[in-house]
């Protein structure tokens, strides 16, 4: 089977030869190829060669377009500042009150925005050189992950309980833009579309459920709506969350190793792929080969079909080579 086929065939639940492979590369992508942080952010044409090389030397089955939060938030007017050894910097907050939000630049247009254009480049570049051979992961951020960003970690965490309409507002926006944004990878050919929403593991369930989930819902189904699978990536424990996800379109639930497998299955049934729950820092930045095989295994054994094999996040710069070449070893699929 093809990289893609092998992808393909495990979303719809049918047999594969062996489990796909699908670690998130960032910093460690372009240190790979000799290159910064910020030469990896600001630049497409280093992105997609650090993926590619990555692929290539560690044989996995997706590359994909993500590097950091805050393509959006450019696009929304923010400043970004990139950083050597660390993700880029969002200079200033353009929501310090919940309740005005005209600073944001209206309705933002993926091709008109710097950093948003830079994406839609990647996934241009990916269809051009790896097209038909693996899978094409395009990003966007959640509704929660980028009302936080334009509007403060904390001062989000508080208002979505004191102002909750006027979150929804704020996050409404967002979402209306990332369709946007997620559309127009797809058009450049991307098959799935990472959602990244990180801050909802701190939110409470009914918060989560009444102001978020509904959101994410309108998002998912327009992802669907292009013909392109969905990832959910929310980082550290979401076990209170999982039986409101479970009722969500995602084909696919990255797994973070703070959760329960044997339990994440049971609550999101048979249907979702779940991706990860190897542990990044532990097994894979700290581990050794055998170890981070044997994770891989009992993550595997406690989590079932479908499963793609990833780290619960990033795959760590200063990771061994090796390690990262154990995590991508070949697991056969007990279909």
């Amino acid at each position: 089977m093809t990289s893609l086929e092998r992808y393909l065939a495990t979303l719809k639940g049918q047999p594969t030869d062996f489990l796909p492979r699908v670690p998130i590369l960032m910093q460690f992508a372009a240190e790979h190829i000799g290159k910064t942080y910020a030469d990896f952010a600001a630049d497409h044409r280093v992105l997609v060669e650090a993926n590619l090389r990555c692929r290539a030397d560690f044989g996995f089955d997706q590359v994909s377009a993500i590097s950091d939060p805050y393509r959006e938030t450019q696009g929304f007017g923010a400043p970004i500042r990139y950083e050597k050894g660390h993700p880029p910097v969002c200079e200033r907050i353009l929501v310090p009150d919940i309740s005005d939000l005209s600073a944001l630049r209206p309705d933002p247009d993926p091709y008109a925005c710097e950093r948003m254009l830079d994406r839609l480049l990647a996934v241009r570049a990916y269809k051009q050189r790896v097209a038909g051979e693996c899978s094409i992961l395009g990003w966007v951020e959640g509704p929660g992950a980028e009302a936080a960003d334009l509007h403060g970690v904390e001062d989000f965490l508080m208002d979505i309980l004191m102002e909750p309409e006027a979150c929804s507002r704020l996050m409404a926006l967002c979402t209306k833009t990332a369709i946007r944004f997620a559309h127009a990878q797809i058009a450049e050919g991307a098959d799935t579309i990472g959602v990244g929403d990180a801050i909802c593991s701190q939110l409470p369930p009914d918060a989560y459920r009444e102001h978020v989930l509904p959101l994410q819902r309108e998002l998912f189904d327009a992802i669907h709506a292009k013909g392109a699978f969905v990832k959910l990536h929310i980082c550290g424990n979401i076990m209170h969350l999982l039986p409101h996800i479970a009722g969500l379109p995602v084909d696919i639930l990255d797994l973070d190793h703070a959760n329960d497998p044997a339990e994440a299955r049971r609550i999101v049934g048979p249907r979702m792929a779940i991706a990860g729950r190897v542990d990044p820092v532990a097994d894979v930045l700290n581990g050794t080969p055998d170890t981070i095989r044997a994770a891989a295994r009992v993550s595997y054994a406690a989590l079932g079909n479908p499963h793609l094999v990833m780290a619960g996040c990033e795959i760590p710069p200063g990771t061994p080579p090796e390690n990262l070449k154990a995590l991508c070893e070949r697991i056969p699929c007990g279909n």
